[in-house]
């Protein structure tokens, strides 16, 4: 339910803000809805009395680390790609100015579409819609590691050299933290990564949390806009291959709450979509099951880290005493990716 004010958003402060630094954008009072998904920060779809909508993204309450949660960048990165074949939402203004609503934050247009979370989700698509959607998902890919970053603006935006050595390390250190049992085989695979670390191709813009729940869908089965830039770097593209690779391939885990589509009737084979990938992009995808181990690796240490929080009694909510159940699957699932490729 809309409310005009919500924890973390003044909508008086963020109206009287809106008319000093964009006059005449808004002709009524505010109203605000915080826009469900999970992610770190917050995200509200704001609306006024004269029918205008627009989103405004912050970090989460009581943030600590600017860095992890830095407006500014997503701003930027954003405001680059508008123009490019890349969809992203029109950004209209960035405010640094904490004392508006206790913390920076930027106001981007509201762009229409689904995103699409779950298999029973697209299963209400049909499998021929499912098909374009999931493969329009890697076209937009394609189209995203197309920019040229130096002509996007986005030259100074990372440090692609020894990516993915600082990747493994801080995935390391991150598993390290989280550490509270024993977990066999999690070692090894971090072990493995290691050994094998492949030659990254000539680097792009990356997404860093490429997934189908990170797009709207617009009613005509195209991808409307790529949303939750905040991991988003030069890097290594076939990072975000490798991921869109694990969240095709694994299957809904009962009681889990961790949202797959793989199982939805039309959804494309994860080889398929590589393959799409590797022919529209011109890019070697040989080692891509490196890349997709690297990325169980990833979500077995977040998944390990909410799991210890939650034996820590520092996490509430519904799904979190599933959660440790599912770190042996991912570790499991990266060696047998490794092997195999």
């Amino acid at each position: 339910m809309s409310k005009d004010n919500l924890p973390g958003l003044d909508t008086e402060r963020l109206r009287a803000h809106l008319e000093r630094e964009r006059p005449g954008l808004v002709r009524g009072a505010l109203r605000a809805e915080l826009i469900e998904g999970g992610r770190s920060n917050l995200t509200y779809a704001v609306r006024d009395e004269g029918a205008g909508r627009w989103v405004v993204r912050r970090p989460p309450l009581g943030h600590v680390l600017a860095t992890a949660h830095d407006m500014r960048r997503e701003h930027r990165v954003i405001g680059a790609l508008r123009g490019t074949a890349v969809p992203v939402p029109e950004v209209l203004l960035l405010c640094e100015d904490e004392d508006v609503i206790g913390a920076p934050f930027y106001v981007m247009e509201f762009v229409e579409g689904t995103p699409y979370r779950t298999a029973r989700q697209l299963t209400a698509l049909g499998p021929e819609r499912t098909r374009t959607v999931v493969l329009g998902l890697a076209d937009t890919l394609v189209a995203l590691h197309a920019v040229d970053p130096q002509a996007a603006g986005l030259a100074d935006f990372g440090r692609p050299e020894g990516f993915l050595e600082r990747q493994l390390r801080r995935w390391g250190k991150q598993l390290e933290a989280s550490r509270g049992r024993e977990l066999a085989g999690i070692d090894e695979l971090h072990r493995t990564l290691a050994d094998a670390l492949p030659h990254s191709p000539a680097p792009t813009v990356v997404h860093g949390d490429y997934r189908l729940d990170n797009v709207l869908v617009g009613a005509d089965d195209t991808i409307a806009a790529v949303l939750d830039w905040e991991m988003s770097t030069l890097g290594d593209p076939l990072t975000d291959l490798g991921l869109l690779m694990m969240y095709s391939e694994q299957r809904e885990v009962p009681g889990s709450p961790l949202a797959t589509t793989r199982e939805a009737p039309g959804h494309p084979e994860p080889t398929e979509i590589a393959e799409r990938y590797a022919a529209r992009s011109g890019r070697d995808v040989s080692a891509l099951p490196w890349y997709t181990a690297f990325a169980y690796f990833k979500l077995a240490v977040i998944l390990e880290g909410i799991h210890r929080r939650y034996t820590l009694g520092q996490t509430v909510g519904d799904g979190f005493d599933r959660i440790g159940e599912l770190v042996p699957l991912f570790i499991d699932n990266g060696l047998t990716t490794l092997r195999k490729g």
